[in-house]
């Protein structure tokens, strides 16, 4: 896992960079560098992960109840026979 501490400290670095740099773009093309690069990693926000969590979750509940509920008829329809 992207530790979260070394990007603060790559933005920090990069912070004083351009605070001492008289070219002012370089922020502007830092940030599309970096926006490129985790574009490509394929992230997702902690509140989407953690909206899909939520999801997952209740599918596997909704999931279980169903199965319980096919074994229950399954068993009424042996019983029956």
């Amino acid at each position: 896992m992207l530790d979260p501490k070394m990007f603060e400290e790559f933005s920090a670095r990069l912070s004083t960079i351009i605070a001492a740099s008289p070219v002012a773009d370089i922020e502007k093309n830092a940030k599309a560098l970096l926006s490129g690069f985790f574009t490509k990693l394929d992230l997702v926000s902690r509140e989407e992960f953690d909206i899909q969590t939520q999801v997952l979750q209740r599918t596997r509940e909704k999931l279980k109840a169903l199965e319980e509920r096919v074994a229950r008829l399954e068993s009424r329809g042996t019983a029956d026979d």
